[in-house]
């Protein structure tokens, strides 16, 4: 089965691609700062529109692109004044579709945005804003939605695909339905070239070293790495480290935590 089935246009409109500069991993000394980066195929970034701040303009959808930089495809837009944008497209949008964004309340649509308040509990949506007006910073990965719950004076209940449960202001914007291409994280790489196009170079197990190389080094044969826990090539826990900062600021927003 063909992957590409849904992309109806190869070559990216281009006012709306910038080049994609590489660093390979390296900061502004030239030190490597994350391991086996380096090297991989070209790419151009599509200047998506995460806002969608031409309120009450309807858009055309023109195409549906593939976007080498994330999972879902991305859709050309040309709205009434024949501006141009690219959005995040959800799930059976197709070319020939008008969407429209909006600041007040409108049709309950595919691919229609407008703010948390105006979208009827029950209903899936995407490209959220954790603050009204900055754009979309959540729920933008491939096959992803998140529903709303429920509406709490001036904050609205929202579920999101990890399972956690949380405070959005009700003048948050959101698009509406499930986020398309589903199926890319059934993608198995099958070999390492393809691994290198994508911009990641070889990479060693710790058990393939020496003690003094890796604290899962030595042995003979086939071994296990005779420790009660993985570790890093500095000794700290490779697995189960909770990164998020305990009394965040952000903390009284999340009523249920993510499953685990």
């Amino acid at each position: 089965m063909d992957a590409f089935l849904d992309v109806t246009k190869i070559r990216p409109d281009k006012k709306l691609i910038v080049i994609k500069k590489r660093h390979g991993g390296r900061n502004a000394q030239g030190k490597i700062t994350v391991r086996h980066r380096g090297g991989g195929a070209r790419r151009y970034i599509r200047l998506v529109d995460f806002k969608q701040e031409r309120y009450d303009l309807p858009a055309k959808v023109l195409a549906i692109e593939y976007d080498p930089n994330r999972g879902p495809r991305i859709a050309l837009l040309e709205y009434a004044d024949k501006a141009r944008a690219y959005i995040l497209a959800p799930m059976d949008l197709g070319v020939g579709d008008e969407i429209v964004s909006s600041r007040k309340k409108t049709e309950v649509r595919l691919g229609n945005r407008m703010p948390l308040e105006f979208i009827p509990v029950g209903v899936t949506v995407h490209n959220l804003e954790f603050f009204p007006g900055k754009g979309g910073q959540v729920v933008r990965g491939a096959g992803l939605g998140a529903q709303v719950m429920a509406m709490e004076g001036d904050f609205a209940l929202v579920k999101l695909p990890s399972g956690e449960i949380r405070k959005f202001s009700k003048d948050s914007a959101a698009s509406i339905g499930l986020l398309g291409n589903p199926d890319a994280r059934l993608v198995r790489l099958g070999k390492a070239g393809r691994m290198r196009h994508l911009g990641w170079r070889p990479t060693v197990r710790g058990k393939a070293m020496n003690p003094v190389d890796h604290p899962h080094g030595g042995g003979e044969g086939k071994h296990p790495i005779g420790m009660k826990f993985p570790k890093t090539r500095w000794g700290k826990h490779a697995l189960g480290v909770k990164t998020r900062r305990p009394k965040k600021w952000s903390d009284k927003y999340i009523l249920s935590r993510r499953k685990k």
